[in-house]
Parts: C-alpha cells; structure tokens; sequence
C-alpha cells in the first residue's frame, strides 16, 4: 500500500510568507497621541478666540473693575480711593435707594404674573387650529421684537399723557384720573401694561409646550368627564410646568432688569430721571442717576453687586421650588 502524503505543512509556510513581514497596524504611540490633541485644542482655541477675547474685554474684565470699584470712592474723574463698606452702609441707609428696591419688588411681583397670565391665555387659544393661525402667531409676537427699543417707550409716554387717547377714554367713561405719566401713583402701572403688551416671547414657548402635550390624555379625560377647567388643571399644567417654570425664570429675570422703559416713560435726562415725585424709580433708575448723573460710579457699582446678588437669591429660590410643582415627563420633579 502507498504512503499518503499531505501537503499541510507547505500549505501553511505558504499562508505565513503572505502574510506582511511588519504585522499588524500599530496603534498610535502616546506621544503622537498627544501631538494630534495639542493640535486639536490648539484649532479649537483658535475658533473661540473671538469670543474670549470679547467675554474678558467686555464682560469680565468690567466686571472685576466694577468690584474693584464698589469698595472705593470713585466719581470718573479722579483716582479710585479705598474706602471698604461704605458704600454698602450708605446705600442701606439711604431712603431713595430703599424707595426703588420696593417699586422694582412691586414691578416683578405684579407685572411678571400678569404676562405670564396673557401669554398662556393667549397661546391656549392660539394652539386651536383656525384659519389665519400664523398670521396671528406673527401679529402677537411683533410687540416682543420692537417692545424694548427708546422709539416705542417714547410712543407709550405720548400714549399715557395728559389729554391722550388713555386719558380721553378714561374721561368717557366718567373716570377723571388725568394722563398716567404724570401721576406719582399711576405712572408705575404704565410701566406693567407695556410689559403686558410685550408677551409675544413667553407665548411662543407656551405654545411649543402645549403643543407637546398628548392628545389621548384630553380624550381619556373627555370618556371620564371632566370639563375643559378640570382638564386645564389636571392635564395641561402639570403637562408644561417645566415650559412654565422656564418662562418665570426667564421673565423674573428680565423685570430685575428693567431700564430703558422706565427712563425713558418717566422723564429721562429731560426732566426727573426717574419719573415725577420717583414714581417709576426701579432699581436701575437710581443705578443710573448714582453713577452717571451724581457721578458716584463707586456707589453705583455698590449697586449693581447688591443687584446681582438679590437676582442670584430669586434665581436660587426658583430653582428650590421647582421640586414641589414641576413635572417631567420621566414622572420625578
């Protein structure tokens, strides 16, 4: 009988001198590695510069001066000279600067409500499908982009005048109150309604959020019963809290804030700055005539820290409630 033979081992030396002599791709080294990242941090770096240099130019660097200046006597003029907290302990003492905190409280307590109150009804009835909806999603946010510019809070002082359209309808209906301007206890509510009449933003997010809310849950609750305030309640509002706490935060913010109306309705540089007998004193107000029209940029500066800190309060405190009212869609709070 023969002898089998195999050819198994030239096979195999065969398969081995195909194979590369070097092996397999070597992974990169560690100092390639790191050559490639530097490089990378380094394009990265490259494309924020702008924006660097623009926050430490114009924001950070202002911001530790205006520190800086809140411990001195400064009037812009003259060198900066230490003086510690007495800036802090004149401003808690001054009655003017007490006077702006309570109507600057009064603005954000009444007038941030209040919006937040219309932009909702208005997005519930803008978020039923009717004819001409985006012309009437476009119409009631046009007040938000024009709302804050010097040119509509001059229209709105004419508005609110003596002898305007406010006041001649006010006198039709038998009400003698006279131009709201010019009224110490009036002007301040001028200053809320043009606020109101800027809920343009806080109704697009409304809407965004109510049109996130399942429709099955209005159908189950329509099987059981319950009437449009019961599903309004039950549904929609547990439904956009998260929409709802966004836009308190946000509003809350921005009335702290407010400036450019307030100066501008209750006189600006042509008369009292802050409105007749300090009627629309806010807190910015005061800020403004402290430090650019008693040139007390020292205390002014006091000011805005103290305005910072009350801001960062409220902030804090929001965030704090939100656990007790705010649903998401995972069930926690």
């Amino acid at each position: 009988m023969g002898t089998a033979v195999t050819h198994a081992p030239a096979t195999e030396a065969r398969a081995k001198d195909a194979e590369p002599r070097h092996g397999p791709d070597a992974p990169p080294r560690p100092a390639e590695l790191k050559r490639r990242g530097r490089r990378e941090n380094l394009a990265g770096y490259l494309f924020m510069s702008p924006w660097i240099a623009g926050f430490l130019l114009l924001t950070a660097g202002p911001m530790a001066a205006s520190l800086y200046f809140a411990f001195t006597d400064y009037n812009l003029f003259d060198a900066p000279r230490w003086i510690g907290l007495d800036n802090f302990s004149e401003m808690f003492g001054d009655p003017r600067w007490r006077h702006s905190v309570r109507v600057t409280l009064w603005y954000v307590v009444v007038g941030t409500p209040v919006k937040l109150l219309v932009a909702l009804g208005v997005a519930l009835l803008l978020a039923q499908k009717r004819r001409g909806q985006a012309f009437y999603r476009a119409a009631f946010y046009a007040p938000s982009l024009i709302g804050a510019s010097v040119s509509v809070a001059i229209v709105w002082k004419a508005i609110f005048s003596d002898d305007a359209i406010v006041d001649r309808t006010q006198k039709a209906f038998g009400i003698d109150a006279g131009g709201w301007t010019g009224d110490p206890d009036l002007i301040i509510y001028s200053l809320v309604a043009l606020t109101v009449w800027q809920f343009g933003a806080p109704m697009v997010i409304f809407l965004a959020g109510l049109k996130q809310v399942p429709r099955e849950l209005y159908e189950a609750a329509d099987v059981d019963g319950a009437g449009r305030l019961r599903q309004f309640w039950n549904i929609t509002l547990p439904m956009i809290s998260p929409v709802l706490f966004f836009n308190v935060l946000l509003e809350t913010i921005h009335s702290f804030q407010i400036f450019s109306s307030a100066y501008i309705v209750g006189g600006g540089a042509g008369g009292n700055a802050c409105g007749p007998a300090d009627g629309s004193m806010v807190y910015t107000c005061y800020l403004y005539v402290q430090g650019f029209e008693n040139s007390r940029m020292g205390l002014a500066s006091a000011m805005a820290w103290m305005l910072l800190v009350a801001v960062a309060l409220v902030t804090a405190v929001l965030f704090w409630s939100q656990k007790r009212w705010v649903h998401y869609e995972e069930g926690g709070r």
